[in-house]
């Protein structure tokens, strides 16, 4: 089948939505949304792993023109997360525009006509005038590259993958990985299980978790005098902007974020061996710093051992480490985060004169302010290279991205059979003036998902949620090639 909207949007998490929304409150409302899932929320769908929360203050995570008064604590559950995108997509009318159950293969432009056809793994296809994608950077699982990995015996799961069905409860458990989603779940599930190994690569720096329960009262004053909301949004939304200037710019604020973060171990951790493990030997923020409030207990446990002795291979009946102790196992759990320098794989994305974005990102994705890549008409990416923060909330970098393409759409239908192109000079220079800032990040100091096997970041922008928003905040023709669809192409 095909058919023929004006704008395809490509997921219906955060971004996805997102976009939705801003298109029908500036009415306009001839797009359709891809979801190659059976329901709304990307990650917040995807990741139902025990003890999976928001670790950005709910208030601050959600959309400043719809703010929720009924979270039931600070930093909401999985559950409620998706039930509020839910609500919205219900809302607004979005449901009925969702196609579900529809992964996109490929994106291909047609220079004669200024057109993309997109194409479904169910053999559809749709033509397009416009295409949004809003795939974000952390929507596929990686596993490690560990000899052996297939041989295990037991039963093995990413933590975005969790397999329900696997009873924990008395069993010996490997979990590999110490990242966001591991702070989470460790804790969760450390009290059912018979014995816990949780291998760690690096120390991560841990901060407090800023969470508390809204309790009746709490619920009731949200909702009666909204201006209470919105003084917790403000200043969780301050304190994050004091936390990003760190990472570029105010480097003097780093050894306060440590002094807590030490202080916080301290606390939590008494025996000096496991403390020493614990403590990070890279500068605050060179990795994603994480909250938590039970993480460090549940490493004290005595059912639960730390190893930081590097993994030689998997066998088939557990994690054998360098030095050849072998840690048997009955369940392996892999907290080992996503593919984030790969945006957009596995779609296949055909652009103006057959050029392959992939091909064009084969040094690491970059885009014009995260949103355009020249070559590429009339196609934005929402959450796109180096947008994703140190510090505060991707929710309202999605907003500023939402807003920047809105203003993309209503110059394109006032210029009907026009395509839209970045300059490949403007994108240039904005790329060297971002590289050149994140050249100065703390960043730089470690090894992260954050940068690429060259060693490029392409995923963090190097700024506050203030200043992506002044650079995205008004549309600059000057930035852009607007041509008629068969002269797009000759005009480069």
């Amino acid at each position: 089948m095909t058919t023929s909207p004006s704008i395809v949007i490509i997921g219906t998490g955060f971004g996805g939505i997102g976009m939705a929304l801003e298109l029908t409150r500036a009415g306009i409302d001839d797009f359709i949304l891809l979801e190659r899932g059976g329901d709304v929320g990307g990650v917040w769908r995807e990741n139902t792993y025990p003890g999976a929360e928001c670790d950005v203050p709910s208030p601050l995570y959600s959309y400043s023109f719809e703010p929720n008064p009924s979270w039931s604590k600070r930093c909401a559950p999985q559950a409620e997360i998706q039930r509020y995108l839910r609500g919205l997509a219900g809302k607004y009318g979005l449901l009925g525009r969702i196609r579900f159950e529809s992964e996109v293969t490929a994106a291909e432009f047609d220079d004669a006509t200024g057109t993309w056809t997109v194409r479904l793994a169910d053999g559809d296809v749709l033509r397009a005038g416009i295409v949004v994608s809003a795939v974000g950077q952390l929507s596929r699982p990686a596993l490690p590259e560990l000899p052996g990995l297939e041989t295990f015996t037991g039963a093995a799961f990413h933590s975005a993958e969790w397999d329900h069905a696997v009873d924990l409860r008395g069993k010996k458990v490997a979990v590999i990985g110490t990242g966001a989603s591991a702070v989470q779940f460790v804790p969760a599930i450390q009290p059912d299980v018979a014995a816990l190994t949780v291998f760690q690569r690096s120390a991560t720096w841990i901060l407090p978790k800023p969470d508390t329960d809204y309790g009746p009262v709490r619920r009731a004053l949200f909702e009666r005098v909204p201006p209470v909301l919105l003084a917790e949004r403000l200043a969780w939304w301050t304190l994050c902007e004091t936390v990003s200037l760190s990472i570029v710019d105010i480097p003097a604020i780093r050894p306060i974020v440590s002094r807590i973060s030490t202080r916080h171990l301290e606390r939590q951790v008494a025996d000096p061996v496991l403390r020493a493990k614990l403590t990070p030997d890279a500068p605050p923020g060179c990795k994603r710093g994480l909250f938590s409030n039970d993480y460090f207990p549940a490493l004290a446990r005595p059912n639960v051992h730390l190893e930081t002795t590097g993994i030689a291979e998997i066998t088939p009946t557990g994690v054998r480490t360098a030095d050849g102790t072998l840690h048997e196992a009955d369940v392996i759990i892999y907290g080992t985060g996503f593919k984030g320098t790969e945006f957009l794989w596995p779609m296949s994305v055909t652009g103006s004169g057959g050029r392959k974005l992939h091909d064009e990102w084969a040094g690491g994705a970059r885009a014009f302010k995260g949103i355009t890549v020249p070559g590429f008409p009339n196609l934005f990416l929402l959450y796109g290279p180096n947008t994703n923060l140190g510090a505060g909330s991707i929710v309202h970098i999605i907003e500023s991205q939402t807003r920047y393409i809105r203003q993309a759409v209503e110059l394109l239908r006032r210029c009907p059979g026009h395509v839209l192109d970045a300059r490949p000079e403007v994108e240039a220079a904005y790329d060297a003036e971002i590289q050149g800032r994140l050249d100065r990040s703390v960043w730089n100091f470690c090894t992260s998902w954050y940068r690429n096997a060259a060693g490029r970041i392409t995923n963090n922008w190097p700024g506050t949620v203030t200043g992506y928003r002044r650079v995205t905040r008004r549309l600059n023709l000057a930035d852009y090639r607007l041509a008629p669809a068969a002269r797009a192409e000759s005009q480069e």
